[in-house]
């Protein structure tokens, strides 16, 4: 909403030393977001004056139109001679009065005005535009042409208000009495503690039986209609300067006189308001839902099918309106240029100023992606008993300046409600803000919203009728704390229970945030919703668990409409987006939660709000919702280390991320097995499954590994980019993360190299289990140090892999045949299983 200072300044008398930013202190202290304040005109410098233009001469030759005026701007250029200007505008012609810079002056954006010459002429000065003198489109695209009684020679900047500041506020959903000049002044003259002149205070006529028939079919979605007419409007009436000029600076362009009255008074009080060319309407006005398949033209040139749900505004022909967004084509109000084009100018209005529903106004808005500022002050509440004083205004408005008659009749359709009550204790807010604030400050700050209040103890507050975001207790409290100020509220750090502190599964995601980071990872956060079209690119099967999903009902974009099961999706994209933008080594993790849909579908009950919830309270709740496990992902791309003067660097590969893997099960305290997999998007060759080992039983709780190569096509991916995803919660139950301090044996370790020619698709995995289950409990540890293929000494299709094993006793220094007898024991084993054999 943006508020111009001196039309605030009609209603509120503040000080003349305040400023714009003066005032948007006060606001924001209030409660109200005043983003900007924008100083109009602050650049500007004069002469600039009012002119008749004497003479045009045509100028020939010149590639656009050019013009050569003499213009009269009496004694403001010293001499009273006229003035020489050159102009290529065409919307103006001889007598017509128009705003001239003259030579000295400096238009908006630091532009200087100086006599040059141009087109053969000299030119002394320049006819402005309302763009030229950021008055912003006044609808014209051209030359600024005043009315006829202009007096010539006046102040320019003055007449058109161009110095003024102008707030701009960002009105939040549950404050639409913001949304008008009167709710700001309001506002301000609280902030202040100033008198308000209430411009809804007019003295507005009773409803006779002489008005224009209304009839409201639908009471629940319109509870107050007002209908006024006003005949004898002049064809050649057009919005005064002032008008126009106030209307540009709330954002809204002028069209023409009984429009610009409408908007002017819808943007003064709030309540939106329509006028119908009397002569277009046919039989009586009726509010009704919309017949499924009708159809409406609206004033934007659009045809619209309606919905079953829409509120329209009818005739006896059929819909003329949409309620509260936009009016019908078929009833629009004519003016003086349609006359000139063959048509008739309107002459006699109906003013409707009604109050709609919220909730149907917001969901035909959106359903016809037609917001409007109607429909905004609408879907955030609208002063009902503000529409009789709205038409009055519009009605002495066009009289005013339009020369027309108000007619006698007065049409005022209301249902019956009553004013809401709220029951308060008069120490609430204090126990809400822990300051006390008495009574006496409670019922005045309430009384300054607008509220009665009535009682001791137990006040009786109804509230006003512009304030339908006041409904409990606690939204008058807040009314209380934000006037006597936020800024005044103690600040008081909560102290934690004894023994209280993040959950073992919140440290175990940090740790694992850490150790990923500082391997060189780094976190990705990413939306938790997909397209179910990324099931068939990441190359799952059809009856893949994967593919069971959550739907949202009201998703932010209709191609995501689903909850993730995977976090591979949204990191992948963000390797994706990255790479196209020149980053090309990368290595991303992310945490977060997968959501798989339980069997038995539950609707989810409402907690209690008069108590805690217990334990079976929560637990409902929970077996509601669907299962919702923590997954650890990681991406690689490019280069995982840099070649340089160190050396020549190496490419990410699939070894990395099973490293990754490894890092997050050691911070869990869990050992993780590795084994030949295959599965979705990894390539069949160079994928591992993560298995661990829970009461005896071998679980799969994660894959790493290489991408395949027809995933990396499809979805525009570096070649051999790497990928791990892990279901962490698993790995944590089976793991323990008690720091265990390292144990220092005082006996001496024996270490035995052996070396192993198996056939070159047994997985190196596969020789060092039997190789460790063979070993003992001597065994300390083992490692792989080397990989042979070499076909001449080996034979075709054999490998060769070299273990390094580490032996050890806890209570005696091991013999070198001990430690012998377990080697071979752990090589005879290996060759029982894979086939393996020394080598030679």
């Amino acid at each position: 909403m943006r508020v111009p200072l001196s039309w605030l300044r009609e209603y509120v008398d503040l000080p003349a030393t305040q400023t714009g930013r003066d005032v948007q202190a006060k606001l924001i202290s209030a409660g109200l977001e005043v983003e900007t304040v924008e100083h109009l005109g602050a650049d500007l410098k004069g002469p600039l004056v009012v002119g008749q233009v004497l003479t045009i001469e045509e100028l020939e030759g010149f590639k656009k139109p050019i013009r050569f005026c003499t213009v009269d701007v009496g004694r403001a250029n010293g001499t009273g001679e006229p003035q020489e200007i050159v102009c290529g505008a065409r919307n103006f012609a001889v007598g017509d009065k128009v705003v001239v810079v003259l030579p000295g002056a400096t238009l908006p954006g630091g532009f200087s005005i100086s006599a040059r010459k141009t087109y053969g002429k000299t030119s002394h000065g320049m006819i402005c535009s309302g763009d030229e003198l950021g008055m912003g489109d006044d609808g014209s695209h051209g030359i600024i042409v005043l009315p006829p009684e202009t007096e010539v020679g006046k102040d320019a900047i003055e007449l058109l208000e161009l110095v003024d500041e102008v707030l701009d506020i960002a009105v939040t959903a549950n404050r639409g009495d913001c949304l008008s000049i009167r709710g700001v002044a309001r506002e301000t003259a609280i902030a202040y503690g100033l008198p308000l002149r209430d411009p809804a205070l007019l003295d507005v006529p009773g409803p006779n039986a002489y008005g224009y028939p209304v009839k409201i079919a639908d009471p629940t979605g319109c509870d107050r209609f007002t209908a006024r007419t006003v005949t004898g409007l002049s064809t050649e009436a057009r919005s005064p300067i002032w008008l126009q000029r106030r209307l540009q600076k709330v954002g809204m362009r002028p069209i023409s006189l009984a429009v610009d009255v409408t908007n002017y008074v819808m943007m003064e009080l709030g309540q939106p308001l329509h006028a119908y060319d009397r002569s277009l309407v046919q039989g009586t006005i009726g509010v009704r839902r919309a017949e499924e398949g009708e159809k409406i033209v609206t004033l934007d040139g659009t045809e619209r099918k309606l919905h079953a749900e829409d509120l329209v505004i009818t005739d006896d022909r059929g819909p003329i309106g949409l309620a509260g967004v936009m009016g019908g084509a078929n009833t629009e109000i004519a003016d003086h240029d349609a006359a000139e084009n063959g048509g008739s100018a309107t002459t006699d209005v109906v003013i409707e100023a009604a109050h709609f529903n919220q909730v149907a106004i917001a969901r035909t808005a959106r359903r016809h992606k037609l917001s409007s500022e109607a429909s905004r002050r609408f879907e955030r509440g609208v002063d009902p008993q503000a529409a009789a004083a709205a038409a009055q205004r519009t009605v002495d408005l066009l009289v005013l300046l339009a020369g027309g008659t108000a007619e006698a009749g007065v049409t005022e359709i209301s249902a019956p409600s009553a004013p809401h009550s709220i029951s308060v204790p008069a120490d609430h807010p204090d126990k809400v803000a822990g300051v006390e604030y008495g009574r006496e400050t409670v019922v005045r700050r309430l009384q300054q919203v607008g509220c009665d209040v009535y009682g001791q103890d137990e006040l009786i507050v109804t509230v006003p009728s512009w304030r339908p975001d006041l409904t409990d207790p606690n939204d008058l409290a807040e009314e209380v704390i934000r006037l006597e100020g936020y800024e005044n509220l103690p600040s008081t750090l909560p102290r934690p229970p004894a023994g209280r502190g993040l959950t073992s599964r919140q440290r175990l995601h940090r740790r694992v945030g850490r150790a990923l980071a500082g391997a060189g990872y780094v976190e990705a956060p990413n939306y938790p919703f997909v397209s179910e079209k990324v099931f068939d690119q990441l190359g799952l099967a059809a009856d893949d668990p994967a593919r069971r999903v959550v739907k949202l009902v009201n998703p932010l974009s209709d191609e995501e409409p689903a909850l993730r099961t995977s976090l591979l999706p949204g990191l992948i994209g963000a390797l994706r987006r990255n790479d196209g933008r020149g980053a090309h080594d990368l290595a991303l993790f992310e945490t977060g939660l997968v959501f798989h849909p339980r069997d038995e579908r539950k609707t989810a009950a409402n907690l209690p709000v008069d108590r805690r919830p217990g334990a079976d309270d929560l637990a409902a709740l929970d077996a509601a919702l669907p299962d919702q496990p923590r997954h650890v992902a990681v991406v690689l791309a490019g280069a995982r280390e840099q070649a340089g003067w160190w050396g020549k660097g190496r490419p990410a590969d699939w070894a990395d991320t099973i490293e990754a893997a490894r890092s997050v099960a050691r911070e869990a305290g869990a050992e993780l097995g590795t084994r030949k997999g295959q599965y979705g998007p990894w390539h069949p060759g160079r994928c591992a499954e993560l298995t661990i080992t829970v009461d005896g039983a071998e679980r799969v709780v994660g894959h790493a590994g290489e991408l395949h190569p027809r995933v990396l096509k499809t979805l525009g991916l570096p070649a051999r980019t790497c990928a791990m995803e892990l279901d962490l919660d698993a790995v944590a139950r089976a793991g323990d993360d008690t720091p265990q301090a390292p144990g220092i044996s005082t006996f001496p370790v024996a270490t035995q190299d052996v070396a192993l020619v198996v056939d070159e698709f047994v997985p190196a995995a596969e020789v060092e289990a039997a190789l460790r289950e063979g070993a003992g409990e001597l065994l300390e540890s083992i490692r792989l140090f080397d990989v042979y293929d070499n076909a001449e000494q080996l034979g075709e299709g054999r490998k060769s892999l070299a273990y390094a094993l580490r032996f050890r006793a806890a209570d005696r220094t091991l013999t070198v045949d001990e430690a012998s007898a377990a080697r071979d024991a752990a090589v005879a084993l290996a060759g029982e299983r894979v086939g393996a054999v020394l080598r030679s």
